[in-house]
């Protein structure tokens, strides 16, 4: 090969070297080693929304004294990720699309060059003909020919394309010594942020940060119950199955279980989906298939420690299917309660019956001839689905949209349609009433379940095909004697 042509080689192969080399040591600069970028999207969200929104905090409403001069405080519980309003964090967030962007760039010049010198090395053999022929014919300018030289000329323009592969080196000089500038850049800069942060590893921070999350949570649950004030903006974590249906996780507290069952469908369904994570269903994989021995009628079923709860076909019957052993462990007739549309919420589908789980245990929600079609909350034990006690709320089940309960209070809401607001709330541990006015925004206008989960504290939704959630706000008063 001629001198230009093995320098052209030796330049491609140094561009390789130091491009590889830039891949893998610029995200070492940065603290990337191991670690896989994604932007925030569908799942991110999906775990974020089990808690408030990352613009609220812990706060504080109003500190005071009762009758008998103990302090009484109300608070609203936290939220999770108060980091991410660190300048410092969105900083090095900043970076990371950064380092992103000359990652890009950088693999975009290392396949280039690749390819070029892939194409220099086939044409290796081309070059070195050209070289003798040309050697040979100033030696011995008698041996070209009419017919040589047309052969040389051919030979030539197969080796033209090398003219554009030279120019693109140039061009990627230019682009090399721009990502050595940003390069640069980024160093100075988390040089900066290296020194404001001082003494402390940003890691341990992160470390020490999550701790205090953890206790912060902790100190929320020990809060106990509360009253609802507030309801989030939806949050659509999928869009699967029919216009009607319900899904949940398991509502008994605590619990480890991270399954997550969907059940499509108000009538004769028999199909009950169940998946390992909260992440499988919202990609709608690793799940297994529960067939269950009888129907169900509604939706309004409940998935507690570790056996679903449902009201069976064209009955007013309550079943207990236990999901590990996969069998029935229990039948029980709900006495006088209406079935088979007799008296179900609004918007009809068989929803006579709805089970529900709160903070203090197993509930249904139903109504009878007897007391007027008005909503009937009953307490049940979960182990024999027998009635522990009955109250009636003197609400007409028929204008209720859907009900959930929340720390032995049910609320009811004054529609399923668009428009929908928590209208009314019935206290089972006094036995009195009050109207609300908690609005929340109906996203796909048919909302055919609504349930409360008090592990994650949110309400968990059947809108139109789509499966949402609801944060909740509740309030809570802390009393002390000191």
């Amino acid at each position: 090969m001629s001198v230009p042509m093995l320098k052209i080689g030796a330049v491609l192969s140094t561009m390789a070297m130091v491009t590889n080399w830039m891949s893998q040591t610029l995200p070492s600069l940065v603290g990337l080693n191991g670690t896989i970028i994604s932007s925030e999207g569908t799942h991110e969200r999906i775990v974020s929304g089990l808690y408030p929104g990352s613009e609220e905090g812990w706060q504080v409403y109003s500190t005071a004294s009762d009758p008998d001069g103990r302090c009484v405080c109300t608070v609203v519980a936290p939220a999770r990720n108060l980091c991410k309003r660190d300048p410092r964090s969105r900083q090095l967030r900043s970076l990371t699309e950064q380092v992103q962007n000359v990652s890009q760039s950088m693999e975009v010049v290392d396949l280039r060059t690749s390819r070029d010198l892939q194409y220099v090395r086939d044409s290796e053999p081309l070059l070195r003909g050209v070289d003798g022929r040309l050697h040979t014919y100033v030696a011995n300018p008698r041996t070209l020919t009419a017919r040589s030289l047309q052969e040389l000329k051919g030979q030539m323009s197969q080796l033209r394309p090398l003219l554009s592969v030279v120019e693109q080196y140039r061009l990627d000089l230019q682009t090399l010594a721009t990502l050595r500038m940003e390069l640069l850049n980024l160093s100075i800069v988390l040089t900066a942020i290296q020194e404001e942060i001082g003494a402390y590893d940003y890691e341990e921070l992160q470390q020490r940060v999550l701790l205090l999350e953890t206790r912060l949570h902790s100190c929320m649950n020990k809060l106990g119950c509360g009253r609802l004030t507030a309801v989030s903006n939806p949050i659509t974590v999928r869009a699967s199955g029919s216009r009607f249906g319900s899904w949940m996780t398991d509502a008994m507290i605590p619990s480890s279980d991270s399954r997550v069952w969907s059940m499509d469908g108000y009538y004769k369904g028999r199909r009950v989906l169940e998946y390992r994570t909260m992440g499988d269903f919202t990609k709608g994989q690793n799940f297994v298939q529960h067939l269950l021995p009888h129907p169900w009628a509604g939706t309004g079923h409940v998935v507690y420690n570790g056996s679903l709860y449902y009201n069976k076909h064209q009955s007013n019957i309550l079943v207990q299917y236990h999901f590990r052993s996969r069998s029935v462990l229990l039948q029980r007739s709900l006495s006088g309660a209406g079935y088979n549309n007799t008296f179900p919420y609004s918007w009809g589908g068989s929803s006579d019956i709805d089970l529900m789980a709160d903070e203090t245990g197993l509930w249904a929600v139903y109504t009878s001839i007897p007391n007027a079609g008005n909503i009937m909350v009953s307490r049940l034990d979960p182990h024999s689905l027998e009635v522990l006690h009955s109250w009636d709320t003197g609400f007409p089940k028929r204008s209720a949209g859907e009900a959930f309960m929340i720390c032995g209070t049910l609320y009811v809401t004054n529609s399923h349609l668009a428009g929908a607001k928590v209208h009314f709330a019935y206290h089972t541990n006094t036995s009195t009433y009050e109207y609300t006015d908690i609005p929340f925004h109906n996203q796909y206008s048919h909302i055919s379940m609504m349930d409360y989960n008090p592990r994650e504290r949110a309400l968990y939704t059947w809108n139109n095909g789509h499966q949402v959630l609801y944060n909740v706000t509740l309030f809570h008063v802390i009393r002390s004697d000191g």
